[in-house]
């Protein structure tokens, strides 16, 4: 066992951009020049994660580069260090048609980690490359276990891991598992090597990751035939032509149900249209204001915009890259790309390919398709996290932490403390980030999440000021 040398502990679990921003908003604070500050991510670099760790030069980030910021308080800090380092300066396609850079991603995760790591080369911040398998009450602190049977002893913990992978439908994996073209999991690195250029492929999912992929099969030579289906036949939208400012209020009138909230949005993109501004910038306002609106909004409404609303909101409000939306639209044109409103029914394989029935929206009946290959591209499982790692789901047998009542996340307080399954505040465990989701609303993207990262770094700060002590500290925790 790892023992503490007297100094408050603060273990971190998750090294994504959540997690090293919470540890580089701690390493920065003079006050808090004594505390350990421990992050477990097996990642080589911090900083990075899932998002922001890909090497495929197709994958940039979704919203301009003026408005990425590890630092909440100056928004020109990404667009800064992209001009001292010259970072972007051999990426010929990274400045949009309206003169905005949308940089690759692994960019803006080099840029995170290059403030992180000055820090670690100090010894400020502690990178423990491995998983967390448990974490367990020790008198009135914790023990944080890894997979290689290492022990931490912390004061405070804070999760900032990130959601669980797309889960394939059950169906598919139990017919299509060990197919060399099914592909369960398209962010995991390289899933896409095993499809050839002229393969048929269906794509079941049609947001983000749908993008993603049919971007990188493009760049790639891929010439075969892509049908990308999801049950509402919604894609991913792209940014407004110009740069536009926020436009509505949403907030002064509080919003307390669905209903209200879709028709205030219609409302304010009518009023907009007026003055040529785009529903761009409506979205973008919703988006500003989202956590004082999802703050006002009763459990039953949250319940009902994520069930009703959701599919429609994460089209507009998260875009794809200009550079992205252009390989979609030419791969449409010539006929390569087709989207459908669908669901898929039976699969089976045919003369050795993946023949599917797909039902169709909004009008019945079914299609029957030959495919090469099968991608599975929705987005991240919300609703299992709990289920996703061990530590989580041993938490949650124990009672320490419960899903949040809308079921993105885990449930904390306005404080970020994780809530048990009581209801009742856990002091010194918090939730940072998107799985803090539930509770804050607009919670996924920046500038939000580095807003939230440095929101629980000072909540942390806050808690080690009041004790004044370890001693004290776990005393309070008790």
């Amino acid at each position: 066992m790892i023992n503490p040398d007297g100094n408050t502990v603060v273990a971190i679990i998750g090294g994504g951009f959540t997690g090293g921003a919470v540890a580089w908003q701690l390493a920065r604070n003079p006050a808090l020049s004594r505390l350990r500050i421990v992050v477990f991510e097996p990642r080589d670099k911090l900083g990075a994660g899932l998002a922001y760790d890909t090497s495929d030069p197709v994958h940039r980030i979704n919203v301009p580069a003026t408005r990425m910021s590890l630092d909440p308080t100056d928004q020109e800090h990404f667009s800064r260090w992209i001009e001292k380092t010259g970072a972007v300066s051999g990426d010929i396609g990274v400045t949009a048609g309206d003169g905005q850079l949308f940089p690759q991603r692994q960019v803006f995760g080099a840029y995170v980690n290059s403030h992180i790591r000055p820090f670690i080369e100090s010894g400020r911040i502690e990178h423990i490359r491995n998983r967390i398998e448990r974490l367990t009450r020790h008198g009135a602190g914790w023990v944080v276990e890894s997979d290689d049977g290492m022990q931490l002893e912390a004061d405070l913990v804070v999760i900032a891991t990130s959601h669980p992978s797309p889960a394939a439908p059950r169906t598919l994996v139990s017919i299509l598992e060990g197919h060399p073209r099914f592909v369960a999991d398209a962010t995991v690195p390289d899933a896409l090597h095993a499809i050839r250029p002229d393969d048929t492929v269906l794509l079941v999912g049609n947001g983000l990751t749908s993008a993603d992929v049919i971007a990188s099969l493009v760049q790639n030579g891929h010439r075969g035939k892509i049908t990308s289906i999801s049950r509402r036949g919604l894609r991913s939208r792209g940014h407004a032509p110009v740069p536009q400012e926020p436009y509505g209020d949403f907030t002064s009138r509080p919003i307390l149900s669905a209903r209200h909230l879709t028709r205030r949005i219609r409302e304010a993109i009518r009023e907009a249209a007026i003055f040529d501004v785009s529903w761009h910038a409506v979205i973008d306002a919703v988006r500003a204001q989202g956590q004082d609106i999802w703050k006002n909004l009763p459990i039953a409404e949250r319940k009902k915009i994520v069930r009703h609303l959701r599919p429609f909101w994460d089209v507009h409000r998260f875009r794809i890259a200009p550079q992205v939306e252009n390989a979609l639209v030419e791969t449409a044109k010539h006929g390569q790309l087709e989207t459908l409103a669908a669901s898929v029914g039976v699969i089976s394989y045919h003369e050795g390919r993946i023949r599917g029935a797909l039902k169709l929206a909004r009008r019945k009946g079914s299609i029957i398709r030959d495919f090469d290959a099968l991608i599975v591209t929705t987005g991240p499982a919300h609703g299992s996290i709990l289920e996703s790692q061990q530590f989580l789901e041993e938490l949650a047998a124990k009672g320490l932490i419960a899903s949040d009542p809308a079921h993105l996340g885990i449930a904390c307080n306005r404080n970020s403390q994780a809530l048990d399954q009581e209801g009742r505040a856990v002091p010194d465990l918090y939730i940072a980030g998107p799985l803090a989701r539930g509770t804050f609303g607009e919670l996924m993207g920046l500038p939000q999440v580095s807003e939230h990262a440095a929101e629980v770094a000072r909540q942390v700060a806050e808690a080690i000021e009041q004790a004044g002590s370890v001693t004290k500290l776990a005393s309070d925790a008790a």
